[in-house]
């Protein structure tokens, strides 16, 4: 057999995926944690507006009901456990202070669902906002630790709630940076994120990189508070 004909009978190599090639989410069911308060309820306004159905998610169901009635656009209010129940996809919105307990809390509830944790550990003084190192290395590998059955990722960190809520605003001109081990789970984030118009997810490490993204958020603060701002991120030449 002569060396041409060995290549000729190697199998063609599969071409490589295109990093644009997302899934359909538009069916999945989004839940917020958090949903009552300024980040969550944001973003389920935003993408209960493109068309997701959303669930937001309180300690008391009345509190999240309400705030869900103020949103509109089909979202509904659950206690935090039923939220998560009912919800193929978790997004956690709530305070720092609270994650670890909330999120051991719902361990049950979690157990499948793809996590995507959006919490930013952040201590204020007189000098402004500066970022906590989580003895997990961040709050993402937080929630992984506490969520051994869940699929856990990090996303939606850097997004204004202020623009997020503001109906007037059409577009959110931002990337998304989603981290996470598994390519699919990423690529639902992706493509979640992608749902809300301006918006593009943007793959960017493992989840032992969450602490830079996380503390990027303390920067960003002293942008807006110095030029009045709400800035976002570009991820350029990507």
């Amino acid at each position: 057999m002569t060396s041409t004909d060995s290549a000729a009978q190697k199998p063609a190599k599969a071409p490589a995926k295109d990093p644009w090639d997302l899934p359909d989410v538009s069916g999945l069911v989004v839940g917020v944690l958090g949903g009552t308060g300024p980040q969550g309820k944001g973003l389920a306004y935003r993408l209960a507006r493109a068309g997701q159905k959303v669930i937001i998610g309180s300690r008391a169901a009345e509190r999240a009901q309400s705030a869900a009635g103020e949103l509109g656009y089909g979202v509904e209010g659950a206690d935090n456990a039923e939220c998560a129940r009912r919800s193929d996809i978790v997004i956690v919105a709530v305070p720092w202070e609270g994650h670890g307990k909330t999120l051991e809390s719902l361990r049950a509830e979690l157990s499948g669902k793809l996590v995507v944790d959006c919490v930013n550990p952040l201590g204020f003084d007189k000098k402004g906002a500066y970022a906590l190192k989580p003895q997990e290395g961040s709050a993402a590998e937080q929630a992984a630790a506490l969520l051994p059955d869940s699929r856990v990722t990090a996303a939606f960190h850097h997004l204004s709630a202020v623009l997020l809520e503001d109906p007037e605003v059409e577009e959110i001109d931002t990337d998304v940076m989603v981290l996470g081990e598994e390519r699919a789970d990423v690529e639902i984030v992706q493509a979640l994120a992608g749902r809300i118009p301006g918006m593009r997810g943007i793959f960017s490490g493992r989840l032992r990189n969450a602490h830079q993204v996380e503390s990027l958020v303390a920067n960003l603060i002293s942008v807006n508070r110095r030029y009045k701002a709400h800035a976002g991120l570009r991820i350029t030449d990507v």
